[in-house]
């Protein structure tokens, strides 16, 4: 479903030329839960946002369902994420005015979905959080926990096939973090959704049956960590320690 070759990425700061991230290649299966897990500044998110269509590689080709993203034109990679991924970022972005439907709602408009088939999707989708009751309530009456499933109920209503968290639980408590991430395991399990997320949480990143560890721009390990049929199988104790690895500093441009 999605494919990296050798992708990089440079950011220009005035006369410093900043790597964020260097000749990645990658394959995530149809189905996959994927954790993406680095130290701050690894260039964790700036994959994420490259496979969200949020951002193009510098260098390398970008794929998805076998189809290069090079060459389409902002409405073309508009239509992509809009009918294929759905986000969810640390912070919610809830608008305070409206309820937990409404926020739901919002992508449907710039979709074309019909009103009584916007309010069905948006109540079915908070029903997969576990929120049908709380569909009236405005963010401040929600505990973050809440919030951040209502956000992921607004990243799900338009059925995405692939959906890209980066620090989804950056903002929660061990306990509400776990719950978020509970969720995930279920899309995963039951509706077969493709997850990624980004974390630099180990324990966060257990959640999941394969994590792949980028340091300074460059992937440095790629491990399945549980059966992929049974994704979120907690890692056994000795399996917790997360060691970044080093990387040899070079001069090939990215």
């Amino acid at each position: 479903m999605i494919e990296t070759q050798e992708i990089s990425k440079t950011y220009r700061l005035g006369d410093i030329k900043v790597r964020a991230l260097r000749k990645v290649s990658l394959k995530i299966q149809d189905g996959e839960m994927v954790a993406i897990i680095g130290p701050s500044g690894s260039g964790k998110s700036t994959l994420l946002s490259i496979l969200g269509c949020l951002d193009v590689p510098s260098k390398g080709v970008y794929l998805i369902d076998g189809k290069p993203v090079e060459g389409l034109n902002e409405n073309q990679l508009a239509a992509i994420r809009r009918e294929k991924i759905g986000f969810v970022f640390q912070q919610f972005n809830l608008l305070p005015r409206t309820t937990a439907l409404e926020n739901v709602m919002l992508p449907m408009y710039y979709s074309g979905v019909r009103p009584k088939m916007r309010l069905q999707n948006a109540m079915e989708a908070l029903a997969a959080v576990g929120l049908s009751d709380r569909a009236r309530s405005h963010p401040n009456q929600l505990s973050g926990g809440e919030q951040q499933r209502v956000a992921i109920a607004r990243a799900l209503v338009n059925k995405p096939t692939i959906l890209l968290a980066d620090e989804p639980t950056g903002n929660l408590d061990t306990q509400r973090g776990d719950e978020v991430m509970r969720i995930f395991q279920k899309l995963n399990r039951e509706n077969g959704q493709t997850v990624v997320y980004v974390t630099h949480d180990p324990f966060i990143a257990r959640h999941t049956n394969r994590i792949i560890q980028l340091v300074d721009g460059r992937i440095v390990s790629d491990e399945l960590v549980a059966d992929p049929f049974d994704a979120g199988t907690p890692r056994p104790d000795d399996l917790m320690t997360t060691h970044w690895g080093t990387v040899e500093n070079d001069e090939e441009d990215a």
